[in-house]
């Protein structure tokens, strides 16, 4: 099922995309909860993750790169804001160097995840993608930015096939 709409708002500086699971709520929130599971889908299958720091705690910050086809490694971060198990995770979106610190030539944003089941064993996801001004945005989106997260949760599917993860 996965990816069911990709909404662009450049007058809000927002894009929100939305997937649905066959799967539960709680079942859902693990692919954020458990970095292991998280490194399975966060990126294209191209540039796979790797979380080095994993807190979702509001105030706490995960750190994490993707290695691409030819071995380079974008670093980035998530300063986390919110958190509502299994329904809301919000967090600051960053850029950042190898050292992990915030890469200040290029933009940040916040994302802002809900999961909410919608009946018959199914679950929706949307993740609202906040950009700091209209240049960010057209800079992130530029970058491949909806055809990554678009890839990213195309990889969700096959996760949630498998027996259910632990508790985390």
């Amino acid at each position: 099922m996965t990816v069911t709409a990709v909404r662009k708002d450049p007058k809000a500086l927002t894009m929100t995309i939305t997937a649905e699971f066959d799967a539960s709520p709680e079942r859902v929130w693990q692919l954020w909860a458990d970095p292991r599971q998280l490194e399975r889908w966060w990126g294209p299958p191209s540039y796979p993750a790797t979380f080095t720091t994993h807190d979702l705690s509001p105030g706490k910050r995960v750190e994490y790169h993707m290695t691409g086809p030819e071995g380079e490694q974008p670093h980035g971060y998530w300063d986390i804001v919110e958190v509502d198990p299994p329904r809301l995770l919000v967090f600051r979106d960053g850029f950042a160097n190898e050292d992990g610190t915030p890469n200040e030539a290029l933009p940040t944003g916040e994302e802002r995840v809900t999961i909410e089941s919608i009946g018959g064993g199914q679950t929706r996801m949307t993740i609202e993608n906040r950009f700091p001004s209209t240049e960010a945005m057209e800079q992130v989106l530029a970058m491949g930015m909806e055809e990554g997260m678009k890839e990213a949760l195309g990889q969700i599917d096959a996760i949630l096939a498998e027996a259910p993860a632990r508790d985390v």
